[in-house]
């Protein structure tokens, strides 16, 4: 029973990474069907299909898997050293904080990191809240998912941002990354981004963390911020502390290992590699699968949500 939930959960952890790679269709099938099960009080519905944010001050609103985000700005779609993908998706909108460190980490990235540009993917939708489809996080406007493929050295048409796959940088076996794919660029990348005060969390595939880890040299003490999360094969997240002043936000504190490479990084491992490599669970063993959870509506979110939600 332990390795089934085990595999279960890096399932649904590695779907919810994969849907970074869906393309345009897929993403909209996937939309109407959740749509099409969601009652019209739903959250996700809510939140999932406003087109514009709250036009309210900037703050964030609860924690960044139960939250929104009012007087969300919106990071342009073309930047000289990043591109925004999946533009249909409308998620490339976050708070003013976390736009601007992008764009100053895009800045940074080719002469500090020898890394051409940023693809961003999923940033936030512009008033935050629950997705209709992938991230449980993503909901205060703080979390961004940086593709682990450089930027090639021309504008992408918008078919290929919505079509191309990132690159996976993980080896078959779950255990490490894959040589040709992976190169102390991407450490670079990561180790700038991990040097960023406000940034608290970097969260990667515990594949990448080996690396990372074995790479890094004596300079180890960014490494404690990434953390090894089940998918984040094809990107990496980057999660920024609470802005200052923001009282109704709820932050993470900073993790307290020197490095992140010891026992805790050995577990992930294991039980990665058991999921993937263990016959797949056929049921739960018990009779009929549970129902699917409640929906969550506004009243799940914390009470400004409501503002930022029929905010005009």
């Amino acid at each position: 029973m332990i390795v089934r939930t085990l595999a279960a959960a890096l399932l649904i952890g590695l779907s919810t990474a994969a849907h970074a790679q869906q393309n345009q269709t897929e993403e909209m099938e996937r939309r109407e069907k959740v749509l099409a099960q969601l009652p019209n009080n739903a959250a996700k519905r809510i939140f999932g299909t406003v087109p514009g944010p709250a036009n309210l001050e900037a703050r964030a609103i609860g924690s960044f898997a139960k939250g929104c985000i009012a007087g969300a700005t919106a990071l342009p779609i073309d930047g000289e050293t990043w591109q925004v993908m999946r533009l249909s998706r409308n998620r490339n909108w976050g708070h003013p904080d976390l736009i601007g460190l992008l764009e100053k980490l895009a800045r940074r990235a080719p002469k500090e990191a020898g890394w051409p540009g940023l693809l961003v993917g999923d940033i936030s939708q512009p008033r935050g809240g629950p997705m209709l489809t992938g991230h449980a996080s993503h909901q205060i406007g703080l979390d961004a998912d940086l593709w682990l493929t450089p930027m090639p050295g021309r504008r992408l048409s918008r078919d290929e941002r919505e079509n191309m796959s990132a690159t996976n940088i993980v080896r078959p076996d779950w255990m490490d990354v894959e040589p040709s794919h992976y190169s102390a660029k991407h450490l670079a990348l990561i180790r700038l981004a991990a040097r960023e005060k406000a940034v608290t969390r970097i969260f990667v595939n515990p594949a990448i963390k080996v690396a990372l880890c074995r790479d890094a040299g004596a300079d180890r003490g960014w490494l404690s911020k990434v953390r090894p999360m089940w998918g984040h094969n094809y990107h990496f997240h980057i999660r920024i502390a609470c802005p200052a002043g923001e009282a109704s936000c709820v932050d993470q504190p900073l993790p307290q290992d020197e490095d992140g490479c010891g026992s805790e990084l050995k577990d992930w491992l294991k039980k990665q590699y058991a999921a993937m490599h263990k016959p797949k669970p056929q049921g739960n063993g018990q009779g009929k699968p549970k129902p699917p959870p409640k929906p969550w509506t506004l009243d799940d979110l914390p009470d400004e949500c409501r503002q930022v939600a029929v905010s005009k």
